[in-house]
């Protein structure tokens, strides 16, 4: 099998593809592997609501959850045993492509449960949990970086547990977690871990953006505001990348690090399926490519990419100046950037911790079926 041309040029751009999506049926169908194989995929990301999706359809896991009901499992265990069976079971399929990268790739990401977003010690704990239960050195922990998360991320860095940190709207709150992956790396090195082992990402969601600015630009509706629709999100990650590039080229406190063997936390875009009919479906991906990242599709833009994306070469470095001039209208205009990363962030915890309810809802009527807990 011959990877797809398009998907091999936005790789050697530079850009990782990773699959933003995670099922049993994948798994064991071998889709998964197909996907390797034909369309670049190099790594997967896991979520609440990409969880809750995969054990609401069909039979995948029907065997197993009778199996948990007949051991008398209750519903949290239940979960966490299907979902960290799946994403070690990814891990085993994307162990090649980790062995080949020296470890930057073949990665697999799980989440802690969104309902600890705000709660540090928790998330600590369990992030050292399910890094424990799954096992394999090509996972991720994924943990959110709101303001109780991000000492928790560099706690758990400092542990030398890989970590994708996830949730990230603003490029103030993306330097803060860059200034915890930091943090963590230093306790490493202070407690004795091979800093070469210690991998991170920092997920910085893109269409969410636009989907929030756009409505408020439509509501305010003059000529100058409608003309900044679509513009936001594209500008906000490339001020994101500009922040990685101080931090992890220029800077000297990571320069340290380095010379220790560490490696630098790359920026991973996350939230690149179009939302807005009105603009290309590949916008997210062709307009996002820089040496060093990372881009999380869902498979409908995977495919659309590889039908007709145009990968022309690195669209992102040096284009600091113009998106901080985009930002700059945004806010002549009256858009409130500092409220806009707000309610993006609590809107994304909140569609977590729903999407984790239902999970827990619907395995609960499973197990009771099976004649379980529930």
């Amino acid at each position: 099998m011959t990877q797809n041309v398009n998907l091999d040029k936005l790789s050697k751009a530079g850009v990782s593809i990773w699959l933003d999506d995670l099922s049993r049926d994948r798994i064991k169908s071998g889709n998964l592997a197909e996907l390797i194989a034909t369309k670049s995929i190099v790594g997967v990301t896991t979520n609440p609501s990409i969880f809750q999706s995969a054990l609401s359809k069909g039979t995948a896991y029907d065997a197993q959850v009778r199996e948990l009901a007949e051991r008398g499992a209750d519903v949290e265990s239940t979960i966490r045993t299907v979902t960290t069976d799946d994403v070690r079971d990814a891990c085993d399929v994307l162990a090649p492509q980790y062995e080949a990268s020296n470890g930057i790739d073949g990665r697999v990401s799980i989440e802690v449960d969104p309902r600890l977003a705000h709660e540090t010690e928790k998330t600590i704990a369990q992030a050292v949990e399910l890094w424990k239960i799954v096992d394999r050195p090509n996972l991720f922990i994924k943990i959110p970086a709101t303001e109780k998360g991000v000492p928790a991320i560099a706690k758990v860095i400092g542990e030398g547990i890989s970590v994708n940190v996830t949730l990230i709207f603003s490029v103030e709150r993306y330097e803060a977690v860059i200034d915890a992956y930091l943090e963590g790396l230093e306790a490493a090195k202070t407690a004795g871990h091979d800093l070469s082992k210690i991998h991170s990402v920092a997920s910085f969601f893109v269409s969410r953006v636009d989907t929030e600015i756009d409505d408020r630009l439509t509501k305010i509706g003059t000529p100058d505001a409608l003309a900044l629709r679509g513009k936001a999100a594209l500008a906000n990650a490339r001020l994101a990348y500009a922040s990685y590039q101080r931090a992890f080229e220029v800077e000297p406190r990571f320069q340290t690090l380095l010379e220790a063997g560490a490696l630098p936390q790359r920026a991973l875009w996350a939230s690149t399926g179009v939302k807005n009919p009105d603009y290309p479906d590949t916008l997210y991906v062709t307009e996002l490519v820089a040496p060093n990242t990372v881009n999380t599709v869902p498979e409908k833009t995977l495919d659309a990419v590889a039908d007709h994306g145009e990968i022309t070469g690195d669209t992102v470095s040096g284009t600091a100046a113009a998106s901080q001039v985009v930002f700059d209208q945004l806010a002549e205009v009256g858009i409130d950037l500092a409220d806009v990363f707000v309610v993006l962030e609590r809107e994304g915890v909140e569609k977590f911790e729903v999407s984790w309810n239902e999970l827990l809802d619907a395995t609960a009527q499973q197990l009771h079926a099976a004649g379980g807990k529930s």
